[in-house]
């Protein structure tokens, strides 16, 4: 099944030592192994199921960092480092630098379709006739995973060059920042002089996107976590998996390349923190030093799997889920998404209020488990039902790409 999503398959790159040019090339299962991990995370820190989750399977709520707040920089960290050896093989093979800049451009036009699909489904299936089709949300997880794959996609088809990408995300970080904290806000004031800098709604990201949506078309009514203006940012995180990817693709040994991505790994998580004083860590407005810390903590994931998978080969059992969700990422969040509207369509009764299956299986099951345990049951619960189906199509290689 050939359709649009950013996961390149196959994943492949030079073997390390073997000459420029050689031909050779594998499948690097550490990368798939990376994204299938962040996928199953992803689907289960969106599904809790209570109010009682444990804190660190929640976002925080403003400034700060949880690990729930690492999962969708990585993912788009992933599409980063994938980019580069997607393309890679394919000019290998002939492709020439038009044809996938057309690709490109038309599975990101599906893929910001998809986005459009789950967020707003659900409206269509609970309020017809009566949806709004002016109450949709344009903005959100998959579109904003367009948006970056088609840009850093389009840039690094004009310029393969490292030391662009490099200018590039300097100028998008340090841009932001000035954006944010000098720029004033129309109304409101210099942020730090006039108003609190990073304030919730008084800034420059929720005040763009409410001169181009009206409330009801943002995620939180005032303001929207994947608003327009910190796309900006959200293209460094990209862009730096996209320099991970060109370092793995070098001659060195894949001892060195795991070795040296741990140590720019540990960089950026300095760099993000000592900047995160001056530019606080937010995943919402997601700022620049969310950005390195997010990425730093990223890439030393990539590094590890990179070490365990491809420099110690150690590989078993353990992957096999990992790379059954890696190799069909957009498929599974799809059914993740849509999974819950579908089957409220079969009305169940629990003591007395309408419900759907999952939520009948919740209150009667892991409602009665106390506390977040009960929550993380049923996420876990939720992300092995989500995987039966993306198994079948494994089975079946029936595969969503990009």
């Amino acid at each position: 099944m050939t359709t649009a999503s950013p996961t390149p398959s196959p994943v492949s790159g030079p073997i390390a030592g073997t000459p420029a040019g050689s031909g050779i090339s594998r499948r690097l299962l550490s990368v798939d192994a990376l994204r299938g991990l962040t996928i199953a995370v992803m689907i289960m820190v969106n599904n809790n199921g209570s109010n009682h989750a444990w804190w660190f399977m929640e976002h925080a709520e403003w400034n700060g960092l949880t690990p729930t707040d690492l999962v969708f920089p990585t993912f788009l960290f992933v599409v980063g480092v994938s980019i580069v050896f997607a393309f890679e093989a394919r000019l290998s093979r002939g492709a020439t630098r038009a044809q996938l800049a057309w690709q490109t451009v038309r599975r990101a036009a599906t893929l910001f379709a998809f986005g459009l699909i789950v967020n707003n489904l659900g409206g269509a299936i609970y309020h017809h006739p009566h949806f709004d089709p002016g109450s949709w949300r344009i903005y959100g997880v998959l579109q904003r995973i367009a948006i970056c794959y088609l840009v850093v996609s389009l840039f690094y088809l004009w310029d393969r060059r490292w030391q662009t990408k490099v200018a590039a995300i300097v100028v998008a970080l340090v841009g932001y920042w000035i954006l944010m904290r000098w720029v004033p806000v129309p109304g409101a004031g210099v942020p730090g002089v006039d108003i609190p800098f990073l304030d919730k709604d008084q800034n420059l990201v929720a005040w763009l996107d409410r001169q181009i949506f009206p409330g009801k078309m943002l995620y939180e009514t005032t303001r929207d976590p994947e608003g327009l203006l910190s796309d900006l940012p959200a293209l460094g995180t990209a862009l730096i998996g996209l320099l991970a990817g060109l370092w793995m693709r070098s001659q060195h040994t894949l001892k060195t390349k795991a070795m040296e991505l741990a140590i720019f790994a540990m960089g950026m998580i300095l760099v993000g923190a000592a900047w995160a004083e001056w530019f606080p860590l937010n995943k919402k407005l997601w700022t620049s030093s969310y950005v390195l810390v997010a990425a730093g903590i990223s890439m030393s994931l990539l590094a590890l799997f990179f070490w365990i998978v491809e420099v110690k080969n150690w590989r078993g059992k353990w992957i096999t889920p990992l790379l059954i969700l890696g190799s069909n990422s957009i498929a599974a969040y799809m059914i993740s998404e849509l999974l819950g509207m579908v089957t409220d369509l079969i009305p169940l009764t629990w003591n007395g209020h309408r419900t759907g299956p999952l939520g009948y299986i919740n209150q009667a099951v892991f409602y009665k488990i106390d506390g977040g345990l009960g929550s993380f049951a049923y996420s876990f619960f939720y992300l092995l039902v989500c995987f039966v189906p993306v198994w079948i199509m494994y089975r079946k290689k029936i595969f969503l790409k990009v």
